[in-house]
């Protein structure tokens, strides 16, 4: 574990910053919280059993975040927030749409592999809480972001038109998504060469020329 205070920058989605206590910070909390949520799934984790991962009080924990929401909502947000980033990069707003959708692709493989644990605890959401649906109404918006990209790339004559563009890009990220069934980091596949795998085998389909 890591040690040293809390930050600003270490809180996303606008949680107020505590500073930390000596021997852990909110990322290790986050990062041991989150194995715990895929391993037991979130119902049934409680406090007691992430202090014991962490080897610190459940006071401990309540000193960085106030309730076991909070930390699902921090988890959550860091998967999100990353793959929202991608779409506001200079590749995924210029040049033909066609090319900004296999940035996008291409961006969210390099989420997936650097945020493995986050993104796997996001498409284990079912919505039953408020910020499981929050998430999840999220997803939904970056979806349409995809489905957008999908249709001006067949208006431009770049991508085939004889599927339906939402379902385009639900094949497209079906594949992204599988990944965390199977990548394991450190491997002898690199992120670079998995965002290439990807991609030249869904635009191989998908490309008019």
């Amino acid at each position: 574990m890591t040690s040293g205070a809390v930050t600003s920058g270490a809180v996303s989605s606008g949680a107020v910053a505590r500073r930390g206590r000596p021997g852990h910070s909110l990322d290790s909390l986050l990062e041991v919280a989150v194995a715990v949520f895929i391993e037991r799934g979130y119902d049934a984790t409680t406090m007691d059993e992430i202090a014991g991962r962490l080897g610190v009080t459940k006071s401990a924990i309540y000193h960085h975040v106030p309730s076991k929401v909070e930390l699902l909502r921090l988890a959550l947000d860091r998967a999100l927030d990353d793959l929202f980033a991608v779409t506001g990069e200079p590749g995924a707003t210029r040049g033909p749409a066609v090319d900004r959708l296999e940035h996008v692709v291409r961006g969210s493989v390099r989420v997936l592999t650097e945020r493995l644990p986050f993104v796997t605890l996001l498409l284990r959401v079912r919505g039953n809480t408020d910020v499981e649906r929050a998430a999840l109404a999220r997803r939904r918006e970056f979806d349409h972001v995809v489905t957008g990209l999908v249709r001006a790339a067949v208006a431009e004559g770049d991508v085939r038109p004889d599927v339906d563009p939402a379902v385009t890009g639900r094949l497209l990220f079906g594949t992204v998504n599988s990944l965390t069934e199977w990548y394991r980091p450190g491997g002898e596949l690199s992120a670079g060469a998995l965002a290439d795998a990807v991609v030249t085998t869904a635009f191989a389909g998908l490309r008019t020329r």
